[in-house]
């Protein structure tokens, strides 16, 4: 069996990426460390014990605690460490910023130690997986490349810059076989519904106003999280040492044509008037330094690891709408009080 460590396996596209690599890769065995903080939920993982007997195991614990993570590679022997653990909201970094740079900087330097030293005998590979927000914004055209300079934003990205610096030097100094991804906006089945697509969907669903930044005119790149999760398993077994790939479906949104296209889907299952679809908009103060356009180029991924995006977007968001219809008990659950404290922190009254 080969030893593979994912860490955030229990949020949106870690829990993704564990079904996707049990299911297509037999001869891994899986460990999942997760914290379990707000966006790590259990029942994104329900059902592997039982389909995989043998190959999969949680372990509840942080990214920061390195006798833990050090406990563990001695018990498993990990190949592959896979490192999706990371705080993730823009907005979440602009009201806590100290939480991200813990968790992002702090996390992954502990992860590259304790497997710089369990590797030293016996060869590893690291993947972590990062944004396109490390690089910044974008005016009207152009692509994020490889090669585009670093210019974080928000705490956010600035922490997720940070650590992958950190990955990259882990490599030049100590020759960690460590591979870099960076991606644009993922959406799909089990996404917190913080994030922009999910949130529009539960708000929607609940009749409440769909709050959208400033006039929505800023500009994302999407890609379906199976997709991308696909990307993470090319580069971690193809991709070159120090490298950084990026993965994207060159599939440009305005954020206010992505919240018509989900009004419009749900309006046609659930029988609303189309014609009343604009009165479901509020359109909000915009937050600090808000991006105006991301791209990524993902040329690079295509030619060396044969990268190739199968999820056309209007048939995957299609889908993910269906998915959040049909599974309301999960997302219910996670509507907590702090939840809400968050969206009205956020949008204000309005929302």
């Amino acid at each position: 069996m080969t030893g593979v460590l994912v860490t955030g396996g229990a949020g949106f596209i870690g829990c993704n990426f564990v079904r996707f690599a049990l299911k297509g890769r037999p001869e891994w065995r899986v460990v999942v460390l997760d914290a379990l903080t707000y966006a790590g939920n259990l029942e994104n993982l329900q059902g592997l014990e039982e389909a995989y007997p043998g190959r999969y195991r949680f372990v509840r614990g942080d990214v920061t605690d390195s006798a833990l993570l050090e406990k563990l590679f001695g018990e498993e022997g990990f190949e592959y460490v896979v490192h999706f653990a990371a705080e993730s909201h823009v907005d979440r970094s602009i009201l806590g910023p100290l939480a991200f740079v813990r968790t992002n900087v702090l996390g992954t330097a502990a992860l590259l130690e304790v497997a710089r030293l369990a590797w030293k005998e016996k060869k590893g590979r690291y993947l972590q997986v990062s944004t396109d927000e490390v690089y910044g914004a974008l005016g009207e055209e152009g692509a994020f490349t490889e090669s585009t300079p670093l210019d974080p934003s928000s705490p956010y990205s600035a922490s997720k810059a940070a650590a992958d610096h950190l990955v990259l030097a882990y490599h030049r100094t100590f020759g960690l076989e460590a591979v870099l991804t960076r991606c644009c906006n993922n959406y799909g089945p089990y996404q917190f519904p913080e994030k922009l697509i999910p949130f529009m969907i539960v708000r929607a669903l609940d009749g409440k106003p769909c709050p959208v930044y400033g006039q929505g005119q800023n500009v994302r790149d999407w890609i379906h999280v199976q997709d991308h999760n696909r990307g993470v398993l090319l580069a971690l077994e193809k991709g070159r040492p120090g490298e950084v790939y990026n993965l994207g479906a060159r599939c440009e949104r305005r954020n206010l044509d992505i919240v018509r296209a989900l009004l419009t889907e749900l309006s046609v299952l659930k029988g609303w008037d189309i014609s009343r679809l604009e009165e479901r908009i509020a359109f909000v103060k915009d937050r600090p330094g808000h991006d105006w356009r991301y791209a990524i180029d993902p040329g690079k991924a295509e030619r060396e690891l044969g990268f190739t995006p199968q999820v056309p977007f209007e048939e995957g968001l299609r889908d993910t709408v269906a998915w959040y219809l049909q599974n309301e008990g999960w997302w219910r659950r996670i509507l907590s009080g702090e939840y809400l404290e968050f969206v009205k922190k956020l949008y204000g009254t309005q929302a």
